[in-house]
């Protein structure tokens, strides 16, 4: 796929993309011809205005007709919604907590459902997000759809100092950037990014940086490192002080991460729900993302002071909760829907859930069966 121009200049007439392109231009420029792709990918996801994540809300939907360039699990079925907040309800009895705290919200499907099936059992639900568009589709969903309990939601685009009650994040984790490493068969580079001719290209420099696990690489593989996820889940266990957390995210324990069979690693972009390996073209248009290291993510909350409750796939964690029951007198709609969620060829299998707690850890009902924290 053929790169972005790039341009230095910003005229009045530049188009997002081009403008997105001269401000990530500038940024290598400042940083001397050579900018870690962790910081490209910041730029190109959330620039201020400009970015993918930034200035737009079109990215959720079902079908690539809506304009959208991925499907979520609340968007696929309300009833993901609903056997989550089993969950949730259970962790805020454990802790005596009546706040949820949504990180990443997205279209606001998952906050509406959430909502619903929680009802008075919770004070307040917070959303953290950093873009102001999709801030303003969930406020707008959350009004028109669940005017009973609006009043309870409020926005957020940082953490307070302290948080006492249940947190969720759904495919937040994967929208974090990530750094890049690449072996020769000698050597470990960094992989950033240059402008070479007008274009954005890939630029390797030698590092100290390693994979937490040594898998025997051979020549040629990429892989990345999810500095900031883990930071973000460092940060979360600084602040919660009472409560529990769960994140939905496709994703692998570390040594299925870190294969020497996985060369090229899980970077991905989305676009039209379509997928892509070139995250330097049509920057700004299109998503990028990694997979998760649930290894990385359990260590960084256990180190930082929390307990990890569960490990499981998707598909286990909502059955546990009841999803199954949900299906019993549902239309075939319905059923081919949740099914989604399930099955192992879609989300059932690749995305998974880890939970925590801060403070005293609980039997939560998500992992009551096929827990596989002994694979992290």
């Amino acid at each position: 796929m053929e790169a972005s121009p790039v341009s230095v200049a910003s005229p009045p007439s530049q188009s997002p993309r081009e403008a997105l392109s001269a401000r990530i231009a500038d940024a290598i420029g400042q940083a001397g011809g050579w900018l870690g792709f962790e910081r490209y990918m910041e730029l190109a996801l959330y620039a201020p205005g400009l970015g993918y994540y930034a200035r737009g809300d079109r990215q959720f939907g079902l079908m690539p007709g809506s304009g959208s360039d991925f499907v979520t699990a609340p968007e696929l079925s309300p009833l993901f919604g609903r056997a989550l907040a089993r969950q949730l309800g259970q962790a805020l009895e454990a802790t005596g907590t009546r706040e949820v705290w949504e990180f990443g919200a997205g279209s606001g499907a998952l906050a509406v459902q959430l909502l619903e099936a929680l009802g008075d059992r919770i004070d307040r639900y917070v959303i953290v997000d950093l873009s102001g568009a999709l801030r303003a589709r969930q406020q707008a969903v959350v009004a028109e759809r669940v005017p009973r309990h609006a009043a309870k939601a409020m926005w957020l685009d940082r953490l307070p100092a302290h948080i006492d009650g249940v947190l969720v994040g759904n495919e937040v984790l994967d929208a974090m950037p990530v750094a890049l490493l690449h072996f020769d068969g000698v050597q470990w580079f960094e992989r950033g990014v240059s402008v070479d001719g007008g274009r954005f290209v890939f630029a390797d420099r030698p590092t100290a940086l390693r994979p937490p696990v040594d898998a025997g690489c051979v020549p040629g593989t990429t892989t990345e490192l999810q500095r900031q996820g883990e930071a973000f889940i460092r940060t979360l266990a600084a602040t919660l002080r009472r409560g529990a957390a769960f994140f939905i995210d496709y994703g692998f324990p570390e040594a299925e991460f870190h294969h020497p069979q996985r060369l090229g690693g899980t970077l991905m972009c989305h676009r039209a729900h379509r997928a892509d390996a070139d995250p330097l073209s049509d920057v700004g248009e299109k998503d990028i993302t990694a997979h998760v290291n649930f290894t990385g993510i359990a260590l960084a909350g256990q180190e930082a002071g929390l307990a990890v409750l569960g490990y499981a796939t998707q598909a286990r964690f909502l059955m546990n909760c009841g999803l199954l029951a949900d299906l019993q007198d549902a239309d075939l709609r319905t059923i081919a829907a949740a099914q989604k969620l399930l099955t192992e060829h879609e989300m059932g299998e690749l995305f998974k859930v880890i939970g925590f707690a801060a403070g005293e850890p609980f039997d939560a009902l998500g992992f009551a069966e096929g827990d596989r924290s002994h694979t992290l």
